[in-house]
């Protein structure tokens, strides 16, 4: 079913994720290491909360209960895990545009784990697409001189969430399966949070004033949010919408760290996000392409065939 509260749901979503840079660009006094821990013990106690309002206890525990669905998810949180870290650690260090290459690798990074993992067929367009962006980073991070280890690391982790996600059942709701995920994480969490202290001697989260304390306790807040807002979307708008709308969060993150947070764009730079750029418009026309095909080969395969005349076929869209 698609309408219009799915458009309005998906760009609240990607709205929200997209001004991630600016709510955690408050964060930056905090260890990146110290903030992570605390997000995953805030999103703990909201959507415990949350669950407990609905009373829907029944989807976490059939999850908790089932040791298949229980295996994949320990792998999502990991990799939830590690992408919140990375994506921190180049917020609050001052690569917000780094952070959004990482989200505009994404989908072809996805593209790339279909072939490997899934063992998926590519077309021409597609391998193309894939070439150009790894040929114009590779390019880009050899003249600037630094290799952009932070971006693939958010695209990587993410799309291999993404894969992971898949494999258990998309019936799930967000809210369930981000209860379930950031339990899991818990332990790391906790860990993650003694070792800073027994190397450190201290936790220095909240010694910042309320202008830091209190964005930190409502990170868990606002991860939740945005995943609620999509899980509402995913259920109203077919996969190639959202996928259009997702690039509005990486479009935002590169606005923000050029024009708010005034980071460097030097030529030797934008040589792999214009790279990237030209491979994402080939991909998501290649993909415009096969669905309009599709589409019209479905049409010809539901005409009755014609009693007074031979049978021809639509050229294909």
């Amino acid at each position: 079913m698609t309408n219009r509260s799915g458009y309005f749901y998906g760009v609240a979503a990607y709205l929200w994720w997209g001004a991630f840079p600016l709510f955690f660009s408050l964060l930056s006094p905090i260890n990146p290491l110290e903030i992570v821990p605390w997000r995953v013990l805030t999103a703990v106690a909201f959507c415990v909360i949350a669950i407990a309002v609905m009373r829907s206890f029944g989807p976490v525990a059939r999850i908790l209960k089932s040791p298949k669905q229980l295996t994949w998810f320990v792998v999502s949180s990991i990799l939830l895990y590690a992408n919140w870290q990375i994506f921190v650690i180049a917020i609050v260090t001052g690569q917000i545009l780094e952070a959004s290459l990482g989200y505009f690798i994404n989908p072809l990074m996805t593209v790339l784990i279909g072939v490997l993992v899934r063992r998926e067929k590519l077309r021409s367009a597609q391998w193309v697409a894939v070439s150009i962006a790894g040929i114009g980073v590779m390019i880009g991070a050899i003249a600037y001189g630094t290799f952009p280890w932070l971006a693939l690391g958010i695209a990587l982790t993410f799309a291999l969430y993404g894969a992971v996600r898949k494999q258990v059942s998309e019936e799930i709701d967000p809210l369930s399966g981000l209860t379930v995920e950031t339990i899991i994480a818990l332990p790391v969490a906790l860990a993650q949070l003694l070792a800073l202290f027994l190397l450190g001697g201290s936790l220095t989260a909240f010694t910042h004033g309320s202008a830091v304390t209190i964005p930190l306790l409502l990170s868990g807040v606002a991860t939740a949010i945005p995943l609620l807002l999509f899980g509402a979307a995913n259920r109203r708008l077919p996969l190639t919408h959202l996928g259009f709308i997702q690039f509005l969060t990486p479009i935002l993150g590169f606005l923000s760290g050029y024009f708010i947070f005034h980071e460097e764009m030097p030529l030797t730079r934008w040589i792999g996000f214009v790279a990237v750029w030209i491979a994402l418009v080939i991909l998501v026309t290649d993909m415009v392409v096969a669905s309009r095909r599709m589409r019209a080969q479905s049409r010809v395969s539901i005409e009755p065939p014609a009693t007074t005349a031979p049978i021809t076929t639509h050229p294909a869209a």
